[in-house]
């Protein structure tokens, strides 16, 4: 266990360092930061001059080396556009990002497990049809046209939602939250946009799930054991359906986080996603390489958990191990 675990830190280690080298390389090349930092009357000896308290005479390798060994610390260097730290800024939109991301997770979840397992047991219903119908949209429409439509309905003609912003929020020390606050109402479009995709692939992949497990041999057996359909459904076929959809769900969530920048950006959503284009504008080189690496540490954490929880719980992964050792 002790061989997996290292064996799987060191990938872990040398995936961040990839992505921190190809992060930081892409965006050399984005725009020169110092034009968005000063304007049309500034000399040329005084851009020199902020050109070199910021590093940006050095070559790249030298510039690469700082920048990682500050980001092995948590530090990522200062914003060009803001002039604060960009561990400080990560910090502050951080809990906004979260919070929207894992609303949507559950959101999706909770609504689409119950459609998948109603459309897997009552196939030829129109409902079902409805449902699976409704799931092509959600995988075809593009995430801003859906956030677009939902401000259009929810907020402009009806006028029951806001369209922007997170609303009241309550603090506890550096975590904030709009849902435990009065602005909950803020949350509800930009988390059923964000949850859209996900709810639509959830929905799917239980229905299929659950109709593999149907047509297996200990289903079978349950039924001719005389178990009611609910205890068949319920405690046999949907118990084993499970596993994959909440595998997949866990490793979604640094998707929803990832892509969670375009819901931000049209909600006005003040999280890491709305940061990272502001950034991108500006060509705030240290917050771009900075969220790129947040994004990434997300997927490897998530990957790694996953991998030592199958490690624990299959054993002909602890098996095969042994014999490939010996």
């Amino acid at each position: 266990m002790l061989a997996f675990v290292i064996q799987r830190l060191v990938q872990a280690t040398l995936v961040m360092l990839v992505v921190a080298f190809i992060s930081f390389a892409l965006f050399q090349y984005v725009g020169d930061p110092i034009l968005a930092m000063v304007g049309q009357e500034t000399s040329q000896e005084d851009r020199a001059a902020l050109r070199q308290s910021l590093g940006l005479d050095k070559p790249f390798y030298v510039q690469f080396v700082h920048f990682a060994g500050r980001a092995a610390q948590g530090e990522f260097g200062i914003s060009y556009r803001q002039g604060r730290k960009v561990s400080t800024l990560m910090k502050e939109r951080f809990p906004a990002t979260l919070e929207l991301s894992l609303v949507a997770a559950v959101l999706a979840l909770v609504i689409g497990v119950p459609m998948g397992v109603y459309t897997a047991l009552r196939k030829d219903s129109f409902l079902s049809n409805v449902f699976l119908a409704g799931s092509l949209l959600g995988v075809s429409l593009p995430t801003f046209l859906i956030g677009i439509l939902l401000i259009l309905v929810f907020a402009v003609l009806l006028g029951w939602l806001p369209s922007y912003g997170r609303g009241d929020i309550v603090s506890i020390g550096w975590w904030t939250s709009s849902l435990l606050g009065g602005g909950w109402k803020n949350l509800v479009l930009p988390s059923i946009t964000l949850c859209l995709f996900q709810l639509t692939l959830i929905l799917r992949l239980v229905r299929a799930e659950m109709l593999e497990v149907l047509r297996t041999d200990y289903i079978k057996f349950a039924r001719a054991r005389g178990l009611s359909d609910r205890a068949v459904h319920f405690g046999h076929a949907l118990k084993n359906t499970l596993v994959p959809v909440i595998t997949i769900t866990g490793l979604q969530l640094g998707s929803i986080i990832a892509f969670a920048i375009i819901t931000e950006t049209v909600f006005q959503w003040p999280g890491m996603g709305l940061l990272f284009i502001q950034a991108v504008q500006s060509a705030d080189i240290p917050i771009m390489a900075a969220y790129l690496i947040m994004i990434a540490l997300i997927f490897v954490v998530i990957n790694l958990a996953v991998d030592l929880l199958y490690f624990a719980v299959d054993p002909r992964l602890r098996v095969d191990r042994a014999a490939a050792a010996h």
